[in-house]
């Protein structure tokens, strides 16, 4: 890896080349933003299975307590709304096919 291969130490010191220099400051900046980046998708990772627990945990939550939402009453009347809604669109269609 080259990050390694810059990090390693030298047995003897390099004399003084503004070039290597200008690219070795460079090559810094980059190896931060890679390494910064590494760090962030690690974490993500990390994190990642507890997102589902949390969310999982979210919904019981929500279906134990969803009188706390709505009003016992409304629950019914969407039930008795929507069964009226599926039966009068099968009927639409039906006469649609006969024709």
């Amino acid at each position: 890896d080259k990050t390694f291969e810059f990090e390693k130490k030298r047995n003897r010191p390099e004399r003084y080349d503004r070039n290597v220099t200008e690219d070795t400051l460079k090559a810094i900046k980059k190896i931060d933003k890679i390494r910064s980046t590494r760090e962030a998708e690690h974490i993500n990772k990390r994190l990642k299975p507890n997102k589902q627990k949390i969310f999982k945990s979210a919904i019981t939550e929500l279906d134990q307590h969803i009188s706390l939402i709505k009003a016992p009453g409304s629950q019914q009347q969407d039930s008795e709304k929507m069964k009226v809604l599926v039966s009068s669109n099968k009927s639409v269609q039906n006469e649609a096919m006969e024709e």
